[in-house]
């Protein structure tokens, strides 16, 4: 198996051993300084690559090829050329240009531009992401050569997801190099982000997702009772993976490894249907790349086995919800993490300066972090005793947590808690080497070794906006860090001092307790530490003034590009729950009532057959349940009739903030209102008649 997964690895892939092998030493060596150092492409060079990929891509049998691009809708978009050119005689060649490569033309006016493109105004471009590898794709429709691109209006702003990380990138590598130099590391010239998104997901029968509507449309069940059993025994965790299960990963995990992506771990999460995969990691381009690789995919595979893959964040109530863990850390061209403490981590001077630049990021923008983390889905997650709480705090463990104290308290660190053996007690176990610290799985932000895992991300989310913000605001501390450290006369004291400071100032975001207590609640306020609960509460921050200096500092977002996606998330939130909504009253009104109705007329029908034959019997109970279901379908129908008009309502708002607003503040409880009696309705209507397949048909039957 080893021999045969090594020869699949990336057989899929236009990588660098691909164009090592088939382009020519000069082109190879052109092209590898572009990708490496961010020098300029030159188009000779564009067109033997794009002539060396043309050929490669046919003989793997590819008839067309795309610019694949990241709009934000979250998801990624393409459009397919075939490489035909008209001939002499009536033939065809095979064609496709250098130009071809570097620039694509898409219509920009259809994805979501907040205000930067009207609808008489189409015109956007592709342009080639030389850093992110081409690769090929097979489906119904045959093999199509995969070119990652970034997109970008006509007047040049950003309508992608791909181009603000690259900004970041480049923004946080230059700010990290200017450090090291102070600390003497002339040879290292660049820095990466790297990243490895942990994905969660659950997988149920097609044939019973067909049958509900809500899934179907919104991702999630917006009706349902728990079943008898949830997640409640954790035997679904780390458990046995059942037959038809493994199947479809072991094709996922194939189909994967072909493109070239890394996929390492597979297992059974906590929520009954619920699963994970993990990747090793790689440059935070590539990764958000491959993330939406391994997320398109996975509902492919699934499909073929007869499942339905849900991504969304909390397709289920009453278990568990899908998050997306994104591990990150830096890393030199020279292969040295920065984030890696080392042995003594008292002594190790620039790690402690890189951790304060972060801890002190992380304060100032927890709103952007908290920002960066939202979507309609992750409303249902976040702070609900099953993922990281909505509050932003940094989780350092019980050795950096000592070494921090010291510097707060004495000025100086002196030493480091190791971390020891672990003694099993039984013989015939080997001694184990215990870590310094323990694991915190509460904290949205935790130091995990020699990264930090930031936890609070949606399942459905694009890791893009994450990691611009991380890069980001990372950049900018070590940028101010950097002016002050290159005036210093005595380096070594003024970065001592620096440390000093920078995590005294910022010791209120360090927490290494319970994050989903009450009491961390009252502490964080009382530390002044912001609790932004909802999407629609946490997009203003994006275009604060403290914000639009920062990303426009660094040249990652202008202030138009900022405003823009402050109108894209508004209208993305008022958007899903509309059709959430009214997935609701259509299921509602053309299912559930109907089918209540028919219960209750059959349960009246009983009742009158049973007092006409029997005058004296005892129909107490009938009763009972005929009043309880009458007045529970009552309650219902009040509540369709005030969701309805709510939705009339909605669509009076002015477009953007207050639309969004009134969605959140009052649609959604009118949903929670109709979903309440519809829920218990179903434990009481017979099985026979409950016109979808129940949170037990879901979660147990696949």
């Amino acid at each position: 198996m080893a021999e045969k997964l090594t020869d699949i690895f990336g057989m899929d892939v236009f990588d660098e051993s691909t164009m090592k092998e088939r382009l020519p030493k000069e082109t190879f060596k052109a092209l590898k300084k572009t990708i490496e150092n961010g020098e300029d492409l030159d188009s000779s060079v564009a067109t033997v690559v794009a002539n060396a990929m043309k050929d490669w891509a046919i003989e793997r049998g590819a008839t067309h090829y795309t610019h694949w691009f990241q709009p934000m809708t979250g998801i990624t978009a393409e459009k397919h050329d075939s490489f035909i050119a008209p001939a002499e005689a009536g033939k065809i060649m095979m064609e496709f240009s250098g130009k071809e490569l570097i620039k694509g033309e898409p219509d920009a006016s259809s994805f979501p531009s907040g205000g930067l493109r009207a609808t008489f105004e189409a015109r956007g471009y592709t342009a080639w992401d030389c850093t992110s590898p081409a690769f090929l794709r097979e489906d119904a429709a045959g093999v199509t050569l995969c070119i990652p691109t970034a997109f970008c209006s006509y007047t040049g702003e950003a309508l992608d997801k791909k181009t603000p990380l690259l900004r970041s990138m480049e923004a946080v590598s230059k700010q990290a190099v200017r450090i090291l130099k102070l600390f003497g590391h002339e040879e290292v010239t660049n820095i990466s982000c790297s990243v490895g998104p942990e994905q969660e997901y659950f997988l149920v029968d097609r044939e019973k997702y067909l049958k509900r509507e809500d899934l179907v449309f919104t991702g999630r069940t917006l009706f349902g009772s728990m079943a008898p059993k949830g997640q409640e025994l954790d035997d679904h965790y780390f458990g046995s993976i059942k037959e038809r299960i493994a199947a479809f990963m072991k094709e996922l995990n194939n189909e994967l490894w072909k493109l070239g992506i890394l996929a390492k771990t597979q297992h059974n999460e906590v929520a009954p249907a619920q699963h994970e995969i993990a990747p090793i990691y790689t440059t935070a381009n590539i990764a958000t790349d491959h993330n939406q690789l391994v997320m398109d995919t996975m509902k492919k595979v699934a499909t073929r086995h007869g499942l339905a893959c849900l991504l969304h964040e909390k397709p289920f109530a009453g278990v568990n919800g899908s998050g997306k863990h994104n591990n990150w850390s830096m890393v030199t061209n020279t292969g040295k993490n920065l984030l890696e403490p080392g042995k003594t981590p008292h002594e190790n001077i620039q790690f402690l300066l890189f951790l304060a630049a972060i801890l002190e990021a992380v304060d100032d923008h927890a709103d952007l972090l908290r920002l960066s983390a939202s979507n309609p889905g992750n409303d249902h997650r976040l702070g609900a005793n099953e993922a990281p709480p909505a509050i932003i705090s940094v989780f350092v463990g019980e050795q950096l947590g000592d070494v921090l104290s010291q510097l707060i308290e004495t000025g100086e660190a002196t030493s480091s808690k190791q971390g020891g053996k672990l003694s099993t007690g039984v013989h015939t176990l080997p001694e184990l080497k215990k870590d310094a610290t323990d694991r915190n799985r509460t904290s949205p932000f935790a130091f995990t070794g020699n990264k930090f895992e930031f936890r609070m991300l949606g399942s459905s989310a694009s890791i893009a906006d994450a990691n611009v913000v991380l890069n980001t605001i990372v950049a900018d501390v070590l940028c101010n860090m950097a002016d002050e450290l290159e005036k210093a006369d005595d380096f070594d004291l003024a970065v001592h001092d620096l440390i000093k400071k920078t995590v005294t100032d910022h010791q209120r975001i360090v927490f290494n307790g319970n994050g989903y207590s009450d009491e961390w609640v009252e502490e964080a306020e009382r530390r002044g530490l912001p609790n932004i609960r909802s999407m629609v509460e946490a997009i203003p921050a994006l275009a604060t003034e403290k914000s639009i200096k920062l990303f426009e500092k660094h040249k990652v977002f202008s202030e138009t590009e900022l405003r823009s996606r402050v109108e894209i998330n508004y209208e993305a939130y008022s958007k899903a729950i509309n059709i959430e909504a009214k997935t609701m009253v259509e299921m509602a009104s053309r299912k559930f009532i109907p089918a209540v109705i028919k219960y209750t007329t059959e349960l009246a029908g009983s009742i009158n057959a049973v007092k006409a034959a029997c005058p004296d019997a005892d129909l107490s109970v009938q009763t009972s349940l005929l009043k309880e279901t009458s007045s529970l379908l009552a309650e219902a129908k009040t509540a369709l009739s005030n969701l309805s008009a709510a939705i009339a309502e909605a669509a009076t708002k002015e477009e953007g903030k207050e639309e969004a607003e009134f969605f959140h503040f009052t649609v959604c409880p009118a949903m929670a209102a109709l979903r309440a009696p519809i829920d218990t309705l179903e434990t009481i209507v017979d099985k026979e008649l409950w016109p979808v397949p129940t949170y037990g048909d879901l979660l147990f039957e696949v």
